[in-house]
């Protein structure tokens, strides 16, 4: 097994990762990977289990690309508060093969996600969330930050002190380099908004980086029709219902 975190004092944790993950029933998420919430000694962590690769991935993970628990790991320390404190991450291999990993960081203890602004009409303070999360975004691509995945369930906000922190999760894919207008607002096309919600953002958005808000706003609401329609498009092809 691999080995990797910040303190020696989770080495402990490491290397009875399996145990701590199967007994703990506290699931956040469970799909094609699973999260859970772990408590090592008095403090809660949040575990991330990838799924057991396929064979092919198998040799691709293991000979010529980073595991996704490593990219999370190594991703979190290149944009260190901007995400839940790292911890570290581990891989076991089998056959000489990587198999399962995890990966470990804080439990930052947010009060809910973009998804619920997005989606609640009445949700209070609307549009103080979404200029803050213009703001985020903001400091995100003047950082060189482009997260690949920048969906609503990834975005955690935590009020505070009349304001609002914001983390980023789920980042074994992105991007670091000088980013375009156009690539900074495609960036918000994943958030599946309503076109008066992605407004409020990005007429924020385009006062920060010093554009016409015009232009912007064109950009934004293109991308983001675009996303919905290729995404709608494979909801048809399965036979599944297509979101608005």
């Amino acid at each position: 097994m691999k080995i990797e975190c910040i303190h020696e004092n989770y080495l402990n944790l490491f290397q009875n990762i399996r145990d701590y993950f199967s007994n703990s029933k506290d699931s956040i998420h469970k799909a094609r990977n699973e999260i859970k919430i772990i408590d090592f000694e008095g403090e809660e962590l949040v575990v991330k289990s990838f799924k057991i690769p396929n064979i092919i991935n198998k040799v691709v993970y293991t000979f010529f690309r980073d595991s996704k628990a490593k990219k999370s790991y190594e991703n979190s320390l290149k944009i260190d508060g901007f995400v839940p404190k790292p911890i570290g991450f581990i891989e076991f291999k089998k056959f000489g093969l990587i198999n399962d990993s995890y990966f470990v960081s804080e439990n930052f203890k947010y009060d809910f996600t973009i998804r619920e602004p997005l989606l609640q009409a009445d949700f209070k303070d609307k549009e103080g969330v979404f200029n803050a999360f213009a703001r985020f975004t903001y400091k995100l691509h003047e950082n060189g930050i482009f997260h690949l995945d920048y969906s609503p369930g990834n975005i955690l906000i935590q009020e505070k002190e009349g304001g609002y922190i914001f983390k980023i999760v789920d980042i074994n894919r992105m991007e670091f380099k000088p980013l375009s207008l156009e690539e900074r607002l495609k960036n918000f096309s994943k958030l599946w908004a309503k076109d008066e919600d992605l407004k409020i953002i990005v007429k924020e958005y385009a006062k920060l980086v010093e554009s016409s808000e015009e232009g912007c706003l064109r950009i934004a609401l293109k991308e983001s029709q675009a996303h919905k329609d290729r995404k709608n498009a494979k909801k048809r092809l399965r036979g599944e219902a297509v979101v608005d």
